[in-house]
């Protein structure tokens, strides 16, 4: 049995990214605006990881009434006490706000819940959040993602050159404060996985900006005095095909985590998918395009020479030395 390689696009096609470049930009300011205002109008909804509070893993004998679960919790005087299923469906997350006071305030509201649930329920896992520990967490996190951020541009920068790092870092930021606005915009949690997901998002975003740029700067060299927004337009056609194959095997990885991962994963599987759409959007619409503004050099042998050189057929150049001796001569 012979193995073909799989082909999505048989020809190379002739899209005019450039053409749309600057509706993206126009789209990109405004989600990115609208994220930044959802962000600190609204506000993401932190989880137990930064807000502090108490997570406890429960699991029941048969399957978890989760309405009547929450008449009795709402009853004890807690506050806003959140269940979600996942896993099997006798699995149970219960979240409680933080308590005023110290741990042992904390470990009482835990006493009071498993009281008014019974014996019946089992508490496998109690997780306390303290707010100093949350406000660290939210403090690292900022602190890796910026951190993270600088090192794809450095890595973008001495790789390629600097008009590269631009355009990687600058994509690379829409798709990280975009997803930040989607969360805010859902009101979905945001805990540390979430927070995995975008450091995720940004190393997906930025291998495929890579391959792009790698491709404008091999045409960059075969064709020195191409208009570039033709070299442009030219890159993304032929990185088209590996571009669609990369989006399509990753989203069927994510929609598996997304049906059948459970309420835990559910943040990070939405957040992941989110970043595969947009970062494949920012690498066609942002990345790419910005290198029409900011042009990185084109080395040696660019000028009149190297239209010479382009225009030049090989056959010419092959020109026997009798023919070439008549012509001098004449």
């Amino acid at each position: 049995m012979i193995f073909r390689p799989l082909i999505v696009i048989k020809r190379i096609p002739n899209i005019d990214f450039m053409g749309l470049h600057k509706l993206g930009f126009a789209l990109s300011a405004i989600l990115t605006v609208a994220s930044v205002v959802l962000f600190l109008a609204v506000g993401l909804n932190y989880g137990i990881d930064f807000a502090g509070g108490v997570l406890v893993e429960a699991r029941t004998q048969g399957a978890a009434d989760l309405a009547s679960m929450r008449t009795k919790l709402d009853g004890l005087g807690l506050g806003q006490v959140s269940l979600q299923g996942f896993g099997s469906p006798n699995d149970v997350l219960i979240r409680l706000p933080r308590q005023a006071g110290d741990d042992k305030a904390q470990m009482k509201g835990v006493d009071a819940v498993r009281q008014s649930l019974g014996t019946s329920v089992e508490f496998r896992r109690v997780e306390v959040v303290g707010p100093k520990v949350g406000s660290e967490l939210i403090a690292a996190g900022v602190k890796a993602t910026i951190l993270a951020l600088l090192a794809i541009a450095a890595y973008v920068w001495f790789r390629f050159e600097w008009p590269f790092g631009v355009g990687a870092m600058l994509s690379t930021i829409h798709d990280s404060v975009t997803t930040v606005g989607l969360f805010a915009l859902l009101q979905l949690e945001f805990n540390l996985t979430t927070l995995a997901a975008i450091l995720t998002i940004a190393g997906y975003s930025i291998n495929d900006t890579v391959v792009i740029y790698d491709r404008v700067r091999e045409t960059m060299r075969k064709h020195k005095t191409m208009d570039f927004r033709t070299l442009i337009n030219k890159s993304l056609n032929e990185t088209l095909s590996r571009t669609i194959l990369t989006v399509s095997t990753t989203a069927l990885a994510v929609l598996a985590l997304l049906f059948f991962g459970g309420e835990v994963l559910r943040g990070f599987s939405i957040a992941m998918l989110w970043g595969i759409v947009i970062g494949t959007y920012s690498s066609l619409f942002i990345a790419a395009p910005l290198l029409f503004y900011i042009r990185p050099g084109r080395g040696a042998g660019s000028g009149a020479r190297g239209d010479e050189a382009e225009e030049t057929p090989a056959a010419d150049k092959k020109t026997p030395p009798g023919i070439a001796a008549r012509e001098r001569t004449s």
